[in-house]
């Protein structure tokens, strides 16, 4: 506002009025075609958006071990290691550790090999390790981050400084989602700690890319809820008037001010929630699920209920075509002491689970299109801490891929004959993202989003998509 000698103020002029009137108008031109834009992006920007070439995977299921297993003691044997126990490690330990460790400690379980393809799994995992035929191994992740929380941060979003977009917004942006009435992104029970909801958020990409969390870490999985109204009693007729409000209110400043893209996107966030908690509560009730099925995740049995209702919303929610969806086992890996107890309760808690997933999608038709990852946020080293766990090892551990165009049977990558640094085939964290984003039908470096100034990607600068993890390579032609 300002005021002139008479004491009259006059409203100042926005940007759009001046493009508007001055020049004859003739930035508005440019400004009209940008609107117009937006404009249409805000009608519905959840709706399924064309990938750059043929996906496989049309879908992602992100199942999360926070506190970082132990690849030495599940999918990557050493028998070195073993033969060696209890001896000081000769090699070069990493310049930057998180804690000291001490002489090497072989694993206390067995490994044999599974399936048609022989792919080496521990005891730990009896379930997963019939399922091996349909899995890719890999072996040889790293990153750069010893730290839980720069490390979480890292394999959700990419960087482990700032704040980034996490890989499920990413996601979504690209590819919009196949169910208007239920968000892009959801993930269950999350934690709440080393990031917490940076690692499930849409930074600066639109805020309807963002997960939506059900329930948390805290909660069991038997009584998370969708975020609620403030007043539970509030039936769908008052919000559907408060919407019908809030749309005669937009109306009204739209008439006046014209395309609002910021005032758009809050409007469809509001009906966005309406839709859910109408659709959202029938995915989430279980009971007209077969004893069968509930079997097969372990639902109703200890210790693997809980895991298993995750890994069945998960299933429910991706049948109903929700694009990226995560399940987390928190925080329960990170044994720097009683390795033995420790890993043997947690995966005892997620095997059964994880399997039947896996097993309940292939028999349903939706592996073949539905991108399975697993892992943590590092490994662990080949050194004792504390004469029975394991420290913190970002250099060299292993994650897998299931379905979703993954070449099935196979091993990616290896690490040196102790398992602390990747060696063979090396597979970056960005690497992970780019060849997740491939399977997706995205060129990771086409999905790219201007902010400050520059265009961020989730794989950042880097990245290279690992053609051997493809079980059709030859369709890295179609990139570029």
């Amino acid at each position: 506002m300002k005021s002139n000698p008479c004491h009259r103020f006059q409203r100042a002029l926005s940007r759009r009025e001046l493009l508007q009137t001055s020049a004859s108008g003739f930035g508005m031109l440019a400004l009209a075609g940008l609107l117009a834009d937006e404009a249409k992006a805000t009608e519905n920007p959840l709706a399924p958006k064309k990938p750059h070439f043929p996906p496989k995977a049309k879908r992602v299921i992100f199942l999360f071990m926070h506190g970082g297993p132990s690849q030495v003691d599940t999918f990557d044997p050493k028998p070195l290691l073993t033969r060696d126990s209890g001896k000081p490690y000769g090699g070069q330990r990493p310049r930057v550790v998180f804690a000291q460790t001490g002489n090497l400690l072989g694993s206390p379980w067995q490994f044999k090999k599974y399936g048609q393809c022989g792919t080496e799994v521990s005891d730990l995992f009896p379930e997963v390790a019939k399922c091996v035929d349909d899995m890719c191994v890999i072996r040889s992740l790293h990153g750069s981050n010893p730290a839980h929380g720069g490390a979480l941060l890292k394999i959700h979003t990419g960087t482990d400084v700032g704040v980034r977009p996490s890989m499920g917004s990413w996601a979504v942006y690209g590819l919009g989602t196949e169910n208007q009435n239920l968000p892009g992104y959801v993930t269950i029970c999350p934690t709440l700690g080393h990031g917490g909801v940076q690692n499930w958020s849409s930074a600066f990409l639109p805020a309807w890319t963002q997960g939506t969390p059900i329930g948390n870490a805290a909660i069991k999985a038997k009584e998370a809820k969708l975020a609620h109204l403030d007043n539970p009693d509030a039936s769908a007729v008052l919000q559907r008037l408060q919407l019908d409000n809030l749309h005669d209110l937009d109306s009204e400043h739209l008439s006046h001010w014209g395309i609002d893209p910021v005032l758009e996107g809050r409007i469809q966030s509001f009906e966005l929630a309406f839709r859910m908690q109408v659709e959202a509560p029938k995915l989430m009730d279980i009971s007209k699920e077969t004893q069968a099925t509930l079997d097969l995740y372990g639902i109703n049995k200890e210790p693997t209920d809980n895991f298993g209702r995750q890994c069945l919303l998960a299933r429910r929610f991706c049948e109903a075509g929700v694009r990226f969806v995560q399940v987390t086992h928190s925080y329960k890996w990170d044994q720097h002491g009683d390795l033995k107890n420790g890993h043997t309760k947690n995966a005892a808690e997620v095997d059964k689970g994880i399997a039947g997933l896996l097993k309940d999608l292939k028999q349903r038709g939706l592996l073949d299109d539905t991108l399975v990852l697993w892992g943590g946020e590092f490994g662990r080293t080949p050194t004792a801490q504390g004469g029975d766990g394991r420290d913190h090892n970002p250099h060299g551990f292993t994650m897998w891929m299931a379905g979703g165009g993954v070449n099935p049977g196979t091993v990616y990558g290896s690490t040196d004959d102790y398992g602390w640094f990747a060696e063979g085939d090396k597979c970056h964290i960005h690497d992970l993202h780019a060849t997740m984003l491939h399977l997706l039908g995205i060129d990771h470096t086409k999905l790219t989003y201007r902010y400050a100034g520059r265009d961020y990607r989730l794989t950042d600068v880097e990245g290279v998509v690992a053609a051997k993890v493809l079980k059709d390579p030859s369709a890295l032609k179609l990139v570029g």
